[in-house]
């Protein structure tokens, strides 16, 4: 998991960052539109959402220890 940030706002939502998640075993790779200012409560919500009830929970997580994913 990492972040895009800096993108330019677009749409009516005008996100202006992205959560990039890879699956390392299918080698897929899923970009989920955010906001840059979202907290860790809202970036959980958009991964259970998109990840989780989707294709189940990961065994592992790895990222690059930003302070979202920390906190």
């Amino acid at each position: 998991m990492d972040w895009v940030t800096g993108l330019f706002p677009g749409g009516k939502e005008s996100f202006n960052a992205c959560l990039i998640i890879v699956d390392r075993f299918s080698k897929s790779m899923r970009c989920l539109p955010c906001h840059k200012e979202d907290t860790a409560m809202d970036i959980a919500l958009l991964f259970w959402n998109n990840i989780i009830s989707t294709c189940g929970v990961p065994k592992i997580i790895s990222s690059d220890r930003d302070p979202k994913f920390t906190s």
